[in-house]
């Protein structure tokens, strides 16, 4: 039984999301707090294995309550966050701090519209509760890093692609191993399950951090060594060759494995130009799932060399522990030494 605290400050939401809950024979709703100095009250008294935080509130908002809550008491957080353009920026920060997931919020005069994915809330929260706790705390603790000083070039093979696959808790393991780079990267092309007004602020994130050029995918877009591109949300992302050249073909489509934009989609196009595979590295970082796993196997069977995060840094080792049981892993690294590994690569390749 995963006992749930539900912290929100709107009567309506926390009653929608009490029957979401309440529906569920392995969730139970222990208690709920209209504000971050209740539910620091009840979490001592209830000890609950889950939250669910609302952003912003009345005395305290969920980031500082966050913030605290993962120095003092680490536990499982998955965050109601209203996804706008605005709010992302909080949300991805909320990641940051610790935040295992979250959820959609929606509009303050329609809270009854959570009800539409009352079964993404519950996977999320059952998710939540089996996150690395110690890989959580370990980011939350961190220094803040505003900016990242300017890694000297290494001379690297630019004919390589470097191809990433995460889902949750990608967005900080993405960041950290795009911050251990180089400038002088070839092309890195990345799908991380995201919703589509937050795709874009995460390559805005990236993009203030580090001296390579990072951007949503758009459809048509010339691949580039020293670019960065991020599948944006809610549409699939595909490397294609023409006449010699890659590009970028972002489109909409079914969902594959559940996801769009999905990582086997992403795969699966390098795997189908054997040339560009049998020279590329794919990665899998952490995610709930399997999207992906299968298409990596084929990558690495067509020549492509793999890597899997470990399970110790991962958040969830979802995704990438489907990858190891299929024999997808050319190698499982921590992530803090993922990057160190596709340098020497890259160099060794040239």
């Amino acid at each position: 039984m995963i006992k749930v605290l539900i912290v929100d400050d709107s009567v309506l939401i926390r009653k929608v999301l009490t029957e979401i809950f309440s529906s569920e024979p392995s969730i139970k709703v222990v208690g709920t707090a209209a504000d971050p100095y209740i539910a620091r009250e009840k979490i001592k008294s209830l000890a609950p294995d889950v939250i669910t935080l609302d952003i912003e509130m009345p005395k305290m908002d969920g980031i500082t309550f966050l913030r605290n809550l993962m120095r003092l008491r680490p536990m499982p957080v998955v965050m109601i966050s209203t996804l706008t353009q605005k709010g992302a920026p909080s949300t991805l920060e909320a990641l940051e701090l610790g935040a295992v997931d979250y959820i959609g919020k929606p509009s303050a005069d329609n809270p009854e519209l959570l009800t539409e994915y009352a079964q993404e809330i519950v996977d999320k929260v059952k998710m939540a509760s089996v996150a690395n706790i110690g890989r959580l705390e370990e980011q939350a603790n961190r220094p803040v890093v505003k900016s990242v000083p300017t890694i000297p070039k290494q001379g690297l093979n630019k004919e390589a692609f470097i191809v990433i696959g995460a889902s949750t808790g990608g967005t900080e393991a993405i960041r950290e191993f795009l911050c251990m780079l180089p400038g002088d990267t070839p092309p890195i092309v990345i799908t991380q399950h995201i919703p589509p007004v937050f795709s874009a602020s995460f390559a805005k994130r990236i993009d203030s951090l580090i001296p390579q050029s990072v951007s949503e995918a758009h459809d048509g877009d010339k691949i580039m060594p020293g670019h960065i591109y991020i599948a944006p949300g809610d549409r699939h992302f595909s490397v294609v060759q023409k006449g010699g050249h890659f590009y970028c073909k972002v489109y909409s489509g079914e969902r594959v494995n559940l996801h769009k934009p999905s990582v086997e989609v992403l795969f699966d196009s390098i795997t189908a130009i054997p040339s560009l595979a049998k020279r590329s590295i794919g990665i899998m970082l952490t995610g709930m799932g399997a999207d992906g796993a299968k298409a990596m196997l084929r990558l690495k069977q067509a020549g492509c060399y793999t890597i899997v995060q470990d399970k110790n840094s991962s958040v969830v080792w979802g995704m990438p522990g489907a990858a190891v049981e299929l024999g997808a892993a050319d190698t499982i690294l921590p992530l803090n030494q993922i990057a160190s590994h596709v340098v020497s690569r890259l160099k060794r390749a040239k």
